[in-house]
């Protein structure tokens, strides 16, 4: 049997060290989540705009392998899905804090 190695997360687990509540100050290159978030939709973003680029050659007659326009637009498609899935989840824990009652 092997052990899994390797996994690394794109979050740290812990919180800073610093005790900064806001983020404005981060130890060892760790990047506060609105970076992570911001990064992963420009990712969603590239991902669609070459998609997009993929089918307007198809479109035009480029020389493009259709297989490969399709699983451009797969990858996008799945991109833009799990985004919005994020995007849920974080609306709806921000509802569940605007919840609470002090």
């Amino acid at each position: 049997m092997t052990s899994i190695q390797g996994l690394s997360l794109p979050i740290p687990l812990s919180p800073p060290s610093t005790g900064a509540i806001g983020g404005a100050e981060q130890t060892g290159g760790a990047q506060p989540f609105k970076n992570v978030l911001l990064e992963a939709l420009d990712q969603v973003n590239n991902v669609q705009h070459d998609a997009d680029q993929a089918v307007q050659q198809l479109v035009t007659g480029g020389d493009v392998n259709p297989a490969e326009v399709l699983t451009t637009l797969q990858k996008a498609d799945m991109s833009f899905r799990m985004m919005m899935q994020i995007r849920n989840k974080l609306v709806q824990a921000y509802q569940e804090v605007s919840n609470i009652r002090i």
